[in-house]
């Protein structure tokens, strides 16, 4: 199937997740309700560290760039499911299929590489508790928030660049809800042996060492807060990483499960389960665990509602 836009543009086809209109409405619902909670969810998480001076320290700055990324990566794919099912077009444009692509490589790889970072953080912070201040100083840790953002695009720039080369076939169905690369690169007719050594070494490199360094950071940690002798110093201890750890196993288990499942079974449908858990459902339980395992973030949420709440009682009551 092959159509055009009036610009001549030639457009691929998102199947999405079912033709039915009834579970269409469904997954209309459903997907709109996960992108307002993790919009909300990341945004409070955001606002109340930059509100909050008892958070101007390297993990929450580390923690608010994670949620910037969340928020990127699901309004990178949801938005556009969601107005193709409003309206009934299950098309995209090619620029728009690329600008997906681009935007979804380079969220993907800043979660990785910023879990990366906050786990160093996490080791220095118990294992060199007396260095911490220094070696985690301000400008060091913009510098590796800057690099995160940096790396992540310069990954992402081959990967895109790389598929403007392919010519497609007239078979232009992606049995996806977004423009998945490598379901992308099944579609094109020319020689894809470049677009998969550039992918494949990319993903090597971006996430194989982010994920060794993480494994590496929790062996020293888990090593350091088991020479602790008092039963409650572990507890503390491991209470200060125990959200970024969930958030890690979070992460990386739904990433393998979008690989596992796409390489293990050709069916479509579990592939997409996977990708939605993967680019949605993390980043919207990212927020809650960080709040609800950290009681300085709970207590900064609760000013922040709090000055909401008069704020808002202040506007009605000054209505006429």
């Amino acid at each position: 199937m092959e159509r055009e836009n009036q610009t001549g543009e030639r457009n691929f086809l998102l199947l999405g997740f079912t033709e039915d209109s009834d579970l269409q409405s469904f997954f209309f619902g459903l997907l709109l309700s996960m992108y307002l909670v993790t919009i909300t969810g990341n945004l409070l998480i955001i606002v109340a560290i930059i509100s909050d001076p008892h958070l101007h320290m390297p993990m929450y700055l580390f923690l608010s760039n994670l949620s910037i990324a969340d928020i990127g990566f699901t309004s990178t794919t949801i938005p556009k499911v969601l107005q193709n099912i409003h309206t009934q077009s299950k098309f995209i444009s090619f620029s728009g299929c690329i600008t997906q692509i681009f935007f979804f490589i380079v969220f993907g790889c800043l979660d990785n590489l910023l879990l990366s970072v906050m786990a160093y953080d996490r080791f220095v912070a118990i294992c060199h508790p007396l260095h911490y201040v220094v070696i985690m100083n301000s400008c060091f840790c913009a510098m590796l928030a800057l690099g995160s953002w940096i790396v992540s695009v310069m990954s992402s720039l081959p990967e895109t660049l790389t598929v403007l080369r392919l010519s497609f076939c007239t078979n232009m169905e992606i049995p996806h809800f977004f423009c998945d690369l490598p379901e992308v690169l099944k579609l094109a007719c020319s020689d894809t042996l470049v677009n998969n050594i550039v992918t494949y070494s990319i993903t090597i490199v971006i996430a194989g060492f982010p994920f060794s360094g993480i494994l590496l950071s929790y062996s020293k940690i888990f090593s350091s807060i088991l020479r602790i002798p008092s039963a409650g110093g572990k507890y503390k201890a491991f209470s200060t990483c125990g959200s970024h750890l969930l958030v890690v196993l979070l992460f990386y288990s739904n990433g393998l499960g979008v690989y596992l499942s796409s390489a293990a079974t050709s069916s479509s449908r579990m592939s997409l389960v996977a990708s939605l858990m993967y680019s949605i459902v993390t980043p919207m339980l990212n927020p809650f665990i960080y709040s609800l395992r950290n009681k300085d973030m709970q207590k900064a949420l609760g000013k922040l509602l709090r000055k909401i709440m008069l704020l808002g009682e202040g506007t009605i009551a000054g209505l006429p």
